[in-house]
């Protein structure tokens, strides 16, 4: 993609618990409403560094009401333990989700699934501490993590993707046939940014108010999710990255999950960090029962 980085073969990570965070991982199906896929691979600096991959993905379906929900993180690299991070905080939202839907079908609380999120990272923490009630900076110092989630569901009115953001990971609407991009939320290099900005704001720490909107996307639209790793190469989509992905993403088909993962291991100068995009398309004439 341009001029790309350095070739050189992957190394394998270590760590005690690095064999749980594969280079590379992907998934994808379709629901009467959606069709869901995402790819989750590492980056080329940690390949070369021997690091884990530290950013995560998860989604499931809610079957009573066919809602999806989803959840991308993105550990912070100076988190002793990034990778646990970003898989826990995935793993806890989307069961956090789960368990609201099975409770009181409709709007998903976010705010209480990004509190639920910290308070698992904070429970991994004292499991790692021996016991010890660990202070909220020992917390983001093993397991600080970005995190997207949300819940995207259909009625008669159409279908509505409802996201909530901690951190720096990044969520976009993309037009297929116009292959233009909108970000939603604020971005640290497009155009809605006049300074570049690295500081993160991550779980355990949740906002507040926590950043959060509702989409309503149509047929011809998909709704991405994505970490830095993506976000910073694609930057206002009007470069090869998002020339690449909107010709992709808007093909008659959805691509399938390896093919995914293979177009997210482009290789471009300078951008070697972790990547992770979740793409959501909506289904013509869909609706809940």
């Amino acid at each position: 993609m341009g001029e790309p980085g350095p070739d050189f073969e992957a190394r394998p990570p270590v760590g005690l618990f690095a064999h749980d965070h594969p280079d590379t991982e992907c998934d994808g199906w379709s629901t009467p409403l959606l069709t869901l896929r995402f790819a989750t691979v590492r980056g080329a600096k940690h390949r070369y560094h021997r690091q884990p991959r530290q950013d995560a993905a998860r989604a499931a379906v809610h079957e009573p009401t066919g809602s999806t929900v989803f959840a991308v993180a993105d550990g912070v690299s100076s988190a002793s333990h990034a990778e646990l991070g970003a898989a826990e905080a995935c793993r806890a939202a989307v069961r956090r989700m789960l368990e609201l839907l099975s409770r009181q079908p409709g709007p998903v609380d976010l705010r209480d699934v990004a509190h639920h999120a910290a308070s698992q990272l904070g429970e991994l923490a004292q499991w790692q501490t021996g016991g010890r009630e660990p202070e909220p900076g020992e917390v983001a110092g093993l397991y600080a993590t970005t995190l997207v989630f949300g819940v995207a569901h259909s009625d008669s009115a159409g279908h509505t993707v409802d996201i909530g953001s901690v951190g720096d990971s990044g969520a976009w609407v993309l037009d297929l046939a116009g292959s233009t991009y909108r970000a939603l939320f604020a971005s640290k290099t497009g155009s809605d940014s006049s300074v570049v900005s690295n500081e993160v704001r991550p779980l355990p720490r949740v906002p507040d108010p926590l950043p959060q909107v509702r989409v309503r996307p149509v047929p011809g639209q998909a709704v991405l999710i994505g970490t830095d790793g993506f976000g910073d190469p694609l930057g206002d989509g009007d470069g090869p990255v998002g020339a690449l992905f909107a010709r992709n993403l808007g093909a008659p088909e959805p691509p399938s999950p390896p093919w995914l993962a293979h177009l997210l291991d482009f290789s471009k100068e300078t951008f070697d960090d972790d990547r992770t995009l979740l793409a959501i398309w909506p289904r013509a004439g869909a609706s809940a029962p």
